[in-house]
């Protein structure tokens, strides 16, 4: 390595081997039946292959931080446009699995590309914006940043893997701070706002609640004179967007895309079909109590009752089995770990690494935010792993990559 290791953070690394650690031991606890023998050895146990993706983890570990911090930045644009070619041959040399054409199958080993994909967009991002013409301010600057974020994305969305490509949105945290314009992330919340609220109250309730905001506001500021066709303007693009939404809902959307906003929105009860995963993981956590039943104790856990509990519903085995306490300690390492990323991505010298930076933590909080809310039966169900704790070769490494590439950014940071 080219510098010591006392200059990597290891804070940092000490919470990924926390989590990854205590994400095995979960995942062990969910692969078990109810008097099932343990095997070590078995490969098809989920648990013994996710003991070999951790180990395969520690050579990415020590390969990413043996490379040149350089070399990260220097070839960013190739790892970009190899991560795009991976995605598009996937409609050519991809398995189908589910319903989504989203794998390479190698051997028995099935590997994700739209995972890897967020690390080498990341980079991507953090090369243009660093660039010394670039600035985030021109409107043509945006449009080649939106692009370079929006070729990965449509191509996830088109295989169909819609909470993948919704992660892409995470990068608004990164732009944000290198100075694009609040208006931007204050449209993408109000639409989205507009858009639940649509699907919740119907079109009439929210166009009538639009035009009163609309008058409101104008009557408050009507003593500086404001220009009414400004407001009436914003207003008509609102009400518009109000009534597309029924019909990009019903001809846009999937049907279990459909099915899922309608059990969160409380207008379909369906604890037996597509509503199963999610009812059975809020039992579970509930079960779980302040303490917990104890690690390999959960009922919910051991009878399989929540489908894919050790991947994207892993969080209601730490409810379960660990209870409120543990799942506190688990959300408190997620929020230090973001915190940590924050701290490091401000003390950088480079915009480069600052960006970078930014985007791996906008990846990580999407994934930790809507992957916990989608458990506890507040976002939809979307399937996407919660980082370092779902069962997973590729998202476990994708993850690996993603923050350890910072991590040898940061311990080189003087250098740039």
């Amino acid at each position: 390595m080219s510098k010591s290791v006392a200059g990597f953070d290891w804070i940092t690394i000490l919470i990924y081997l926390l989590l990854v650690g205590f994400g095995w031991a979960n995942i062990y606890s969910a692969s078990l039946g109810s008097g099932s023998p343990i095997d070590f050895f078995n490969m098809d146990a989920p648990y013994s292959r996710q003991a070999l993706f951790i180990a395969l983890s520690i050579f990415l570990i020590i390969l990413i931080l043996s490379i040149e911090a350089k070399f990260y930045q220097r070839f960013s644009s190739v790892i970009y446009a190899t991560s795009l070619l991976s995605l598009a041959g996937l409609f050519v040399f991809g398995s189908t699995i589910a319903g989504q054409t989203a794998w390479y199958q190698i051997g028995s080993v099935s590997i994700q590309p739209a995972e890897f994909a967020k690390a080498a967009t990341a980079l991507a991002v953090a090369k243009y914006l660093s660039g010394i013409q670039t600035n985030i301010k021109d409107f043509k600057h945006q449009l080649r940043v939106f692009l370079i974020i929006a070729l990965p994305m449509i191509l996830v969305l088109l295989q169909p893997d819609a909470g993948s490509a919704m992660v892409y949105f995470s990068f608004a945290f990164a732009l944000y701070r290198e100075g694009l314009h609040f208006a931007y992330l204050l449209l993408g919340f109000f639409a989205a706002i507009l858009f639940v609220a649509t699907l919740a109250f119907g079109p009439l309730w929210v166009i009538g609640a639009i035009l009163l905001i609309a008058i409101l506001v104008y009557l408050k500021n009507r003593k500086r004179r404001p220009n009414i066709l400004k407001y009436l303007f914003f207003a008509a693009v609102a009400v518009g967007f109000s009534l597309s939404v029924n019909y990009v809902f019903e001809n846009v959307f999937k049907q279990h895309h459909r099915d899922r906003f309608n059990i969160v929105l409380g207008k379909e009860v369906d604890s037996r079909g597509i509503g199963y995963n999610t009812n059975q993981s809020e039992i579970a956590i509930g079960s779980g109590g302040l303490f917990g039943k104890g690690w390999t104790e959960g009922t919910q856990t051991k009878g399989h009752f929540v489908p894919e509990q050790h991947t994207d519903y892993i969080f209601s085995t730490v409810g379960e089995e660990w209870g409120f306490l543990g799942s506190t300690f688990i959300l408190a390492l997620f929020i230090l770990l973001m915190l940590r990323l924050l701290y490091m991505a401000e003390r950088q010298r480079s915009t480069f690494n600052r960006v970078y930076g930014y985007g791996v933590i906008g990846i990580i909080f999407m994934h930790f935010l809507v992957n916990i809310g989608m458990v506890i039966g507040i976002f939809p169900t979307v399937g996407i792993p919660l980082p370092f704790l779902s069962y997973g070769g590729s998202g476990l490494w994708a993850f690996t990559i993603l923050l350890f590439i910072f991590v040898k950014l940061d311990s080189d940071r003087m250098s740039f």
